[in-house]
């Protein structure tokens, strides 16, 4: 009976072994799945410091069992960590600074000729719009006579009679008296001269009066030269009279002869068909060669034979003497399809001189986008473009400035294209436009008004880089037989011959041509070389480094969420079922799987086997003897 109840227990015993056994492996069997997380923070960063391709992790885990090499390598490896990403940091801002490279490239092949723009310096003649003169001019000569006690010599007979027979004039002299040409004090403009001129004019400074509607609010325009005085305030009543005459455009020299009598490109003499021709207000009667896109001029060699090569006129009989104080021509290089800007990119050429004009192409190709904020065509620009012409930075700078001025002074400036449905100001319609347009090119030149921030400039300009060289022209020893025949060939009859012609060259200083273009210095392939040029720099590491440092920041992440949902469960779980004081529930200890928050956990089963009665002992006694007394 012994040798039955031990085998009996050790069978029990064997049997609550293998049901010990058989535990963990359904609980691995639990666990088993297709994602699995570590389950403490602990053995995620051993397990990835034991198994990382980076350099240095591994001394994290092998130095354990020594504190200061722990420390010293964990400060190590986040401080490379960090220094890392600081200039990866710096990579990522000079990318998005989206950063440019200059190209310069030389080009040699067949070059077309630009346009140019030859003007005669003399708005209009004197003969043809001296009737709507005569009053302002005697109003400026008695006025010069006042301020200077200047007697101007004019080819007018009697100014009274004319002034007579005028009902404008009166008119004329009312609104010339609103505005009139005065000198004041330079530290003090309340302090106006009268009527007899200063002893000490230094301390004088000339300007005009211009005031609101209600003349309630005024102010001098001024000027520290007289000269520039006097044009200004003459001009500002020429535009008014110009702006009066519909047939302005019509009352101008279109005869092209009587202006240029030589025109020859590459030893070919020009012809109608080589020119177009305009009229400016300030510089009369312009010529622009070379501007029709469907058969321009293309020069095979540089050099002053193979340009362009003018003899123009240049006397200055029928000048307005206040208002073209200059002598000479006055020419410009510009691309085809674009308005000849005179007073921007003009230069003037001097009577009696050959002028020899070399020039240098240059090409400039912007990247647009984000690289910069220049425009393609201008379409993207929010200033409406005035000119029958393509867009450049000079086009929108003014259609900007002249939509402003219809805007606030109800008209348009007279230099400027006429917007739709605008008309031009004159002060018998608009009284106080000068006002309005002073204060308002005060504001322009200031940018309070934002033309140059909204004009943006073209993402691909061609410019020309000019160099001049003069000479007198003709020679003393040629002048007689040049013009007797200029004089037979084009009636040329100017007693001062040597004031009344110049001749202009214009022509390729070299064959070739730069062209300066932008790429991008920073591209994505160059950023991800950088950036793998850095992680190498500082770990050693490739591209699986990267992934394997990505797949620890998720691992982190989802336990992080793992743990505070757990602890937003027990937070949140009822009193109700925590076991109460003193209790032995092991129900929980017993089921739950291990978590992360408890790395190691055991499940443990006590076998007790309970001991039988006093009085059973007495009857297994009793009965084991007499079972002896058999035997």
């Amino acid at each position: 009976m012994p040798q039955e109840e031990s085998m009996r227990q050790r069978k029990q015993g064997a049997q609550h072994q293998q049901k010990h056994e058989e535990v963990p492996e359904k609980a691995e069997e639990k666990h088993e799945g297709l994602i699995e997380f570590h389950n403490s923070y602990r053995e995620l960063f051993q397990f990835f410091c034991s198994n990382t391709t980076i350099h240095g992790a591994i001394r994290l885990v092998c130095s354990k069992k020594n504190k200061m090499k722990t420390a010293f390598w964990s400060v190590l490896f986040f401080l490379t960590f960090g220094l890392m990403y600081w200039q990866f940091g710096i990579l990522y801002r000079e990318y998005f600074s989206f950063p440019v490279s200059l190209n310069l490239n030389l080009n040699s092949d067949r070059l077309t000729f630009p346009a140019v723009t030859l003007c005669t310096l003399n708005p209009y003649r004197y003969s043809a719009v001296q009737k709507e003169l005569d009053e302002l001019d005697r109003i400026t000569h008695q006025t010069l006579m006042d301020m200077y006690n200047y007697n101007m010599s004019v080819a007018q007979s009697d100014w009274a009679a004319q002034y007579t027979h005028k009902r404008s004039s009166r008119s004329l002299f009312h609104y010339v008296q609103r505005h009139p040409l005065r000198r004041h004090k330079r530290d003090n403009p309340a302090i106006v001269e009268e009527n007899n001129p200063p002893v000490d004019k230094s301390d004088w400074k000339i300007g005009f009066l211009l005031c609101n509607e209600k003349s309630d609010d005024c102010f001098h325009q001024t000027y520290s030269s007289g000269v520039d005085a006097v044009r200004e305030w003459y001009s500002f009543h020429y535009i008014n009279i110009l702006a009066r005459m519909p047939s302005t455009k019509d009352v101008d020299e279109s005869n092209f002869e009587s202006f240029i009598y030589a025109c020859r490109f590459n030893d070919v003499t020009c012809d109608k068909a080589n020119y177009t021709h305009f009229h400016h207000p300030i510089y009369g009667n312009c010529y622009t060669f070379n501007d029709d896109n469907s058969s321009l001029w293309t020069s095979s060699l540089p050099g002053i034979n193979n340009g362009l090569s003018l003899v123009v006129r240049t006397e200055q009989n029928d000048f307005i003497p206040l208002l073209s104080t200059v002598t000479g021509a006055r020419v410009m290089v510009h691309n085809q399809n674009e308005p000849a800007f005179m007073d921007d990119g003009g230069f003037n050429v001097r009577p009696g001189i050959e002028t020899s004009i070399s020039m240098r192409k240059e090409m400039t190709l912007r990247l647009g986008g984000s690289y910069s904020d220049c425009t393609e065509d201008g379409k993207d620009v929010p200033v409406q473009n005035l000119y029958s012409s393509r867009y450049t930075e000079q086009v929108c700078i003014r259609s900007c400035f002249q939509l402003n001025m219809v805007k606030r002074c109800g008209c348009a400036y007279y230099f400027y294209p006429l917007p739709s449905g605008a008309e031009y100001c004159d002060y018998t319609k608009h009284i106080a436009w000068g006002y309005c347009y002073y204060k308002l090119q005060a504001e322009f030149k200031a940018d309070i008004l934002g033309c140059f921030r909204k004009c943006r400039k073209p993402c691909k300009m061609t410019e020309y880089h000019l160099s001049a060289g003069y000479s007198r022209w003709p020679s003393a020893l040629s002048e007689d037989w040049v013009f007797h025949m200029l004089s037979q060939q084009n009636k040329y009859n100017i007693t001062s011959k040597r004031n009344g012609v110049a001749k202009v060259n214009i022509f390729f200083e070299e064959w070739k041509y730069k062209t300066n273009g932008e790429s991008p210095a920073f591209t994505v392939v160059t950023l991800l070389s950088q950036l793998g040029n850095q992680w190498s720099l500082w770990f050693g590491s490739s591209v699986f480094s990267v992934a394997e440092l990505a797949e620890l920041i998720l691992d982190i992440v989802v336990i992080t969420c793992i743990l505070s949902f757990r602890w937003l469960r027990t937070w949140h779980e009822p009193a109700s079922t925590m076991p109460p004081p003193g209790g032995h529930d092991n129900t929980d200890f017993q089921s739950e799987v291990s978590g992360p928050s408890t790395p190691h956990r055991f499940t443990v089963e006590a076998v007790v086997t309970m001991l039988p009665p006093y009085n059973s002992l007495e009857r297994c006694e009793s009965s084991r003897d007499a079972e002896t007394g058999l035997e």
